[in-house]
């Protein structure tokens, strides 16, 4: 077991680093206090994340890559929301909705770290979101832990609170693939997931109150299914995005297996587990094309696939879709793990 920790790079003067956590099978993160970025997540020598290489180049992370997500992952609809009667306008990021948190989410923020080495390296993230940062009522304390366990996990856990009522459902935006980072496409990784119903989207990619069946649809991996099926599928869903970018009702309550995802050539498997509601899977529909990323890599459409475990997107509008409402004095406290076998 070991963290090591060396200098990044410097934002507006402070200084951003890098964190190495490591076990000893040889399982490592590499997490960033800059948006709290998995920069590397390494099993059986395989780098599993898409990424960067420099500071510089994540202060332009088009689609997020590997970042914290809050106060809100997801889309909020117009970019407002009502909360005990009062409307809260949202920075408009995402056409006319609000998207990830908005122009400075969290995703862009240096969080304060604290290293806690023992049996099980941990990354302790930190940051206060002030009342209104945008638009989000309420002094918000944030705490987000990484931890590399010895059954090769890397878990993540959310903890929040705020001194009034506001939105809070946060998330990583990571991109996997278990072939490795480089490797090209993910139409022969395959996918089980523990789910019954999906939410469809309108045509901004919000949901639209639907829920759905998976059944008979390419939204079923209940039994285990490759992504390309659902890429190349001509289901009006999949054509309107160009693949996944859905929001899916998780079976069960409580902390558990939700899903495994697996790399056609290196056998590499991913379980996910969370104590959420739901998953939204992002095929990397809209990958930058042609912009050179991590070691030099050429990232293509749908070269990773994110699990954004995470309450249901557009829940505010919606009663009976799960909230993420955090009211005062609660707390938010919620664990996903990303175990490799």
């Amino acid at each position: 077991m070991s963290v090591e920790v060396k200098k990044f790079g410097e934002l507006n003067g402070v200084e951003v680093n890098s964190y190495t956590l490591a076990n000893n099978n040889g399982f490592v993160a590499e997490i960033l206090n800059y948006g709290g970025i998995v920069k590397r997540l390494v099993y059986k020598g395989v780098d599993t994340v898409l990424g960067r290489d420099t500071l510089e180049e994540y202060l332009e992370n088009n689609g997020c890559f590997s970042a914290l997500i809050g106060r809100n992952s997801n889309r909020i609809e117009n970019s407002e929301f009502e909360l005990n009667g009062k409307i809260y306008k949202l920075y408009a990021n995402n056409g006319r909705n609000n998207l990830h948190g908005g122009k400075i989410g969290f995703d862009k923020k240096v969080w304060a770290a604290e290293v806690l080495d023992g049996v099980e390296p941990s990354l302790k993230l930190s940051l206060s979101s002030p009342d209104g940062e945008e638009g989000f009522p309420g002094n918000a304390e944030v705490t987000v832990t990484y931890t590399v366990k010895n059954d090769n996990s890397l878990e993540i856990r959310y903890l929040g609170e705020c001194d009034a009522d506001t939105v809070f459902n946060m998330t990583n935006h990571a991109y996997f693939n278990l072939n490795g980072h480089s490797s090209g496409k993910t139409d022969d990784h395959t996918l089980w997931l523990d789910c019954d119903f999906y939410t469809p989207n309108n045509d901004e990619c919000i949901p639209t109150g639907e829920v759905l069946s998976v059944k008979n649809t390419p939204f079923d991996f209940s039994k285990g299914a490759k992504m390309g099926d659902g890429y190349s599928s001509s289901h009006p869903q999949i054509a309107l995005f160009g693949g996944y970018d859905h929001n899916f009702a998780l079976n069960g309550r409580g902390y558990r297996k939700v899903g495994v995802f697996e790399g056609d050539k290196t056998g590499i498997k991913m379980e996910i587990y969370t104590d959420q509601s739901a998953v939204q899977i992002y095929s990397g529909n809209m990958i930058q094309e042609g912009r050179v990323c991590k070691d030099g890599a050429l990232y293509e459409i749908h070269g990773g696939v994110c699990f954004e475990t995470q309450a249901f997107p557009n829940s505010l509008k919606f009663s009976h879709f799960p909230g993420a409402i955090l009211k005062k004095g609660e707390k938010y406290d919620t664990v996903t793990s990303y175990k490799f076998i």
